[in-house]
Parts: structure tokens; C-alpha cells; sequence
């Protein structure tokens, strides 16, 4: 349903689910031999097919980016794509997918497996990253997208766009890194585990085949949500909007009122919140992913990081985000530097933390506006007559 923005301007949105059935061979040996994909389209696709950017989504997102679907809800980046934004629909053909694994709509853990007629629960593969890189690559093809002139993604979205610069490098022009890494700390991966663990210790998680027995391990992710969802939040954040300021709240199973923190409130709400969307083996698998990220050695073994790469870079991180911090990107920037790269580096001020890619302002979008126009002026140059 096309949506309609203050200045007047109309976002034309399509979802649409192709089954792409070519066999999908992944990382880990196994082939798919056919999977679904579930895709938002944004703007129009220009005669040439080569004003197309992809968007990459992190662990939670899907391919809802942008405007209002048919139940009202808001695009998870509906601050930077349409209109007039950053990523401007007026100039742009914009693509956001979700990914295989995942639990909205797209082939993953929570759909039937042809093979059992079951639910694939546990039963589905290992992923890696670039087994959803060359996801996103038959999808470009099947909807005949010529090339990339921009790949953008943050957190677990911008390690699909370094995979996408050294995979593909003919395909993409212009890479955007937001807020990742080229690998997981150990404390990164320590929190995952953690999640995941909350998870299995769920008394309806049933080693993973829940959905076949009518179950959810509803109380597991909802905990498993709520560490997450602290890594993403910045102290200062916190403090600021929490502090030590507390509520009184009724007890369940009990008749009396307690006085409960705010933060503790706000915490439950996002992990109940987040149990009703999201489905426990995609949380589980697509974790395990984030920790076996590894750029370095997932390089060719007599080849640097980023040395196929062809296109220009935008790095971008923020002060505040201590699950990806600037350093992380500064060590994006520096294998880069070394493979003598395009790369243009943007450090926002935030007191956000990890959560600041997905929020306003001002000069994140600006940075964004003004290397995406940059982009398509030399592009449209370039193929001029």
C-alpha cells in the first residue's frame, strides 16, 4: 500500500515472495533446493535497471525497511529510506529482504520442510554469512537487477555488505558499513550464548522441535531479549531515561504491590514484546552466525581483507556503541587503507549506543545523503553519452 509523506511525495512500496529454485549451496555442504524470499520494494527501477540499492537487515530485522504495511507497523528503517530522505526513493530503487533463516515468511526455521512436511525446526542447516549474500544474489537476478550502485547495512547487515564488496565486486559500486565488525569479540559472543542458553533452558523449547508440538519457549526468548536488547543501549541512554526511578506494579501470584525500576519494566516489555514476533531457532541460528563471523579468515587464505574489492566504502560508527565500537570500525578502515581502498570514515557523536544506526539524526543522515548523491553523480557521469 504506497504511503504518503508530509512533503506530498508518495513512497511506492510492493511486497512481494518469490521462490527462487535454483539449489542454494551453503557453507556448510548442505544445498537448499529451492527457498522462499519474502522482499520489500521501494521507488521505481529505471529503464537501465541500475539504480538499485540493497538493504541488508541485522539480527531482528526483516524485510519490512520503510513506510506502513497492512497492519500499521512502521519500517525498522523508515527514518532513512523514502522521499526526500537519505536513502531517497525519488532517486533510488530500493530492496530489502528477508533472509533465509530468519522467521518472516522467508524459508527459515519456522517453515514447512518439503522433504518431512514438518516444521524445519533444528533440522535446518548451518548459515554462515555469505550463504545470505548469495541468497540476495539470486534474488537479484530473478528480478533482473543489473547491479548494485549502493549495498548498505548495519551490525549484522553491514558484515553482508563486506561479504557482498569481495564476493560480487563487479555487482556493487558503493559499499556502506554501518556499526560492525570485521569479527565478534569474546564478550560479544559470551552475551550470545548467554541468549541462547536462555532459550534451550525453556521448558517448551523441546531441543528445538517446539512449532511440531504445538509450543513456544516464550519465557526463554523473552530473556534472551532482554540481555540483548541491554548490549544495545548505551549507560548514559540508561541513566538518562531510567535512572533509578521506580513504579509500583502489581505482583503476579501475589496480592500486594511492589515498587519495581523502570528499567526492569522496560526491559520485560521489549522480551515480551519481542516473544510474540520472533521465533526462538532463528534467534538461536542467526546468533550462532554473528559468532562465526570472521572476515579476516574467511578471507582467501594468500589475499588480505577487502583486496577483490572494487567499489568505494562508507564506514560509519558511533561513540557511544560499545557492542560494535569505533575501534571495530577503525579496524574496518585500517584493511581498507591497506588494500588501498576508497573509503571515506563518518564517527557520530551518540549517546545511543548499538541501537543509534537504526535512530535520527542529523548528521548520520546527512553523511548518508550526501555519499549516496555523490554516488549517483559519478555513476550517471560515468554512463553518460
Amino acid at each position: 500500500m504506497p504511503q504518503t509523506e508530509k512533503n506530498g511525495d508518495t513512497l511506492k512500496r510492493s511486497t512481494k515472495t518469490i521462490t527462487i529454485k535454483k539449489a542454494l549451496k551453503l557453507s556448510c555442504g548442505v544445498s537448499l533446493e529451492q527457498h522462499d524470499l519474502v522482499y520489500e520494494t521501494y521507488g521505481h527501477l529505471n529503464k537501465a535497471k541500475n539504480n538499485a540499492i540493497l538493504i541488508c537487515h541485522a539480527l531482528s530485522g526483516n524485510h519490512h525497511a520503510a513506510g506502513k504495511d497492512d497492519n500499521g507497523n512502521i519500517g525498522w528503517w523508515d527514518n532513512y529510506i523514502g522521499p526526500n530522505k537519505a536513502i531517497d526513493t525519488n532517486k533510488f530503487f530500493v530492496v530489502s529482504l528477508t533472509n533465509i533463516g530468519s522467521c518472516f515468511g522467508s524459508t527459515g526455521p519456522n517453515t514447512i520442510n518439503p522433504k518431512t512436511g514438518k516444521f524445519w525446526a533444528t533440522d535446518f542447516p548451518t548459515l554462515h554469512v555469505k550463504d545470505w549474500v548469495n541468497s540476495q544474489k539470486m534474488l537479484m537476478d530473478a528480478i533482473q537487477i543489473k547491479g548494485w550502485i549502493a549495498v548498505i547495512g548495519g551490525s549484522l547487515g553491514g558484515m553482508q555488505v563486506m561479504e557482498w564488496s569481495v564476493l560480487y565486486p563487479n555487482l556493487i559500486k558503493n559499499s556502506v558499513i554501518i556499526a560492525a565488525a570485521l569479527k565478534l569479540s569474546a564478550q560479544n559472543i559470551a552475551f550470545n550464548e548467554i541468549a541462547r542458553r536462555s532459550i534451550k533452558s525453556d521448558e517448551n523449547f523441546k531441543n528445538g522441535d517446539y512449532l511440531n508440538l504445538g509450543l513456544n519457549p516464550s519465557k526463554g526468548l523473552a530473556l534472551a531479549r532482554m540481555v540483548g536488547h541491554i548490549t544495545y543501549l548505551s549507560d548514559d541512554i540508561l541513566g538518562r531515561k531510567f535512572g533509578r526511578s521506580t513504579k509500583n506494579v502489581q505482583l503476579e501470584n501475589q496480592a500486594d504491590v511492589n515498587s519495581e525500576f523502570e528499567i526492569a519494566s522496560y526491559l520485560n516489555y521489549q522480551g515480551d514484546k519481542f516473544k510474540k514476533s520472533f521465533d526462538a531457532n532463528s534467534y538461536i541460528l542467526i546468533t550462532q552466525m554473528l559468532d562465526m563471523f570472521n572476515f579476516e579468515s574467511d578471507s582467501k587464505s594468500n589475499k588480505q581483507p577487502f583486496e577483490d574489492a572494487k567499489c568505494k566504502f562508507l564506514v560509519i560508527s558511533f561513540t557511544s556503541d560499545w557492542r560494535f565500537s569505533p575501534e571495530c570500525s577503525n579496524q574496518i578502515v585500517q584493511k581498507l587503507m591497506d588494500t588501498n581502498k576508497r573509503v571515506t570514515y563518518l564517527k557520530i557523536e551518540s549517546d545511543k549506543g548499538h541501537d543509534s544506526f537504526l535512530l535520527p539524526d542529523e548528521r548520520y543522515e546527512n553523511g548518508l545523503r550526501v555519499f549516496l548523491n555523490r554516488a549517483l553523480e559519478e555513476f550517471e557521469a560515468l554512463n553518460s553519452d
